[in-house]
């Protein structure tokens, strides 16, 4: 396997909320089968009120991550070992999610989505739009799939004698080339 020049920064948003282990679920489903992507997963501590947040209290947050980050990977094969970093900061969630992508130079975030709408949204705002608006690379919001699951209809051939049918085209990208016809087909 080929390295890549440097390693696929992934920031990963956690606020141990059923749409952030999503989140978390699906960045490590990737870093599980590319283990060039190192994870960074932050958690932000916002102070309430006259509650003043601690250091002791960021690291009770990170024990947490790590234990629920344990748990995630437990019994899981990866195609190496995946390097994760976990982040517990003080602030507001967006601008913490924000920083630590600008500092480590993320490639890509991962962040669920509360699905809060009308008044509550106007109200509390949304951290998963302001870091999709503001950050600068792709952002992969997760939420749970609620399509239902479709049977697809098998593609059958068809000969007709106006308009026969052709297989689709198949492509492999392999050896850092793209073979754009398959062996199968004959010179002409």
């Amino acid at each position: 396997m080929i390295e890549p020049a440097h390693p696929i920064q992934v920031v990963v948003a956690y606020d141990f909320s059923p749409s952030s282990e999503l989140a978390l679920a699906r960045a490590i489903d990737v870093a599980a089968r590319a283990p060039q992507h190192v994870l960074h997963i932050v958690a932000a501590i916002e102070p309430r009120g006259f509650a003043h947040a601690s250091y002791g209290d960021a690291e009770a947050v990170q024990r947490s991550i790590i234990e629920n980050v344990t748990v995630a990977f437990a019994g899981r094969p990866t195609a190496a070992d995946v390097q994760f970093f976990v982040h517990a900061r003080i602030g507001k969630a967006a601008d913490q999610i924000l920083a630590l992508a600008s500092e480590v130079g993320a490639d890509l975030i991962f962040i669920g989505s509360h699905g809060t709408t009308g008044v509550e949204r106007w109200l509390l705002g949304s951290v998963s739009e302001r870091v999709v608006r503001e950050a600068r690379c792709p952002v992969m919001v997760v939420r749970a799939k609620t399509y239902a699951d479709v049977e697809l209809l098998r593609v059958v051939r068809y000969d007709h004698e106006r308009a026969p049918h052709r297989e689709p085209h198949c492509y492999t990208y392999t050896d850092r080339r793209v073979l754009l016809r398959p062996d199968a087909w004959p010179i002409s």
